[in-house]
């Protein structure tokens, strides 16, 4: 049996809801909550955690703001939160096969 890596398979990644997070935002520069929400079919509540988990491990970053009088936090993967995610990614791939 062939020997298995999964050094980089990354345990912040392992919920569904970071997974989608995290995808998102490599796909855009800034996402806002509500658009990441409506997006995911999440609720505040559930959002608002696997956003904090990810900002704590600084994945993520965050940006507040004021649209007209309305206030807007939004959203980016930084330098490291992209390249965890790649390498979680492809980890992932050679598990199955595919890479």
């Amino acid at each position: 049996m062939k020997d298995v890596d999964i050094t980089n398979i990354n345990k912040d990644f392992e919920s569904r809801v970071r997974l989608g997070i995290m995808s998102v935002l490599m796909v855009n520069e800034w996402v806002t909550f509500t658009d990441m929400k409506q997006m995911l079919e999440l609720s505040d509540g559930n959002l608002a955690s696997h956003i904090a988990a990810l900002e704590n491990k600084e994945f993520i970053e965050v940006r507040k703001a004021f649209v007209g009088k309305k206030p807007e936090t939004s959203y980016r993967a930084t330098s490291e939160g992209k390249l965890s995610f790649k390498l979680h990614i492809e980890a992932l791939a050679t598990l199955i096969g595919k890479g």
